[in-house]
């Protein structure tokens, strides 16, 4: 099933409440958090391939990157299709991520499908195609698609801010963050935000771009 989708700030708003509600510890978060982001963005090829370029390297140099990117017309299908792996990495794209971005044009993703389709579904077409793993697919269902129950539990950013939250012993792995995360659904998307916020008042930097 689709689930709630995460539309409009209201809708996360209810999601934050939901969780406060049945974990102490997230109330304590939100409490210094404020509300919580919507953080949506349009879905589609643009946005994988943004995701993508987000993979292992700071907000900063992602951002950058992406700039020259859309400097130079590669953030399109058509763009990527038409450009060399050394026109890719003239504006900053590793080689290995500038044949994720080929594999991902050459794809033939049908992105309207994904809006309907099980979030099971979504992840497993998108790591289908090289370089799109779990972590890449699941901010995919999370941001592009709004799915309020997508969790991306590989996330090293929600991982600490988990550890810290919980008081846990130590920073847990995605199969224990995974398991830890069960009891919030059907609002994980939501939770995440908020592991997100907190971890960037502990940590004062961005846990994600």
């Amino acid at each position: 099933m689709v689930g709630r989708i995460l539309e409009t700030d209201g809708c996360i708003a209810e999601g934050a409440a939901y969780l406060a509600a049945i974990e102490p510890r997230f109330a304590v978060a939100l409490a210094q958090t404020g509300p919580l982001p919507l953080r949506r963005q349009a879905g589609g090829f643009t946005a994988l391939l943004d995701a993508i370029v987000g993979q292992q390297v700071s907000v900063a140099a992602g951002d950058a990157i992406w700039r020259r990117m859309q400097a130079a017309g590669l953030t399109t299908i058509h763009g990527i299709m038409a450009a060399s792996v050394e026109d890719m990495r003239a504006v900053g794209l590793s080689r290995q991520k500038a044949s994720y971005a080929q594999a991902l044009a050459s794809a033939g993703i049908d992105f309207d499908a994904l809006e309907t389709a099980p979030t099971e579904g979504v992840i497993q077409t998108l790591t289908a195609v090289k370089g799109i793993g779990v972590w890449t697919a699941e901010i995919y269902a999370m941001f592009a698609l709004g799915r309020a129950d997508a969790f991306a539990a590989g996330d090293l950013a929600l991982q600490e801010s988990a550890r810290v939250l919980f008081e846990l012993d130590g920073r847990p792995n995605e199969r224990a963050l995974r398991k830890l995360a069960e009891n919030w659904a059907p609002w994980r998307g939501v939770a995440a935000r908020l592991l997100w916020s907190y971890y960037h008042i502990i940590k004062s930097r961005e846990g994600i771009r």
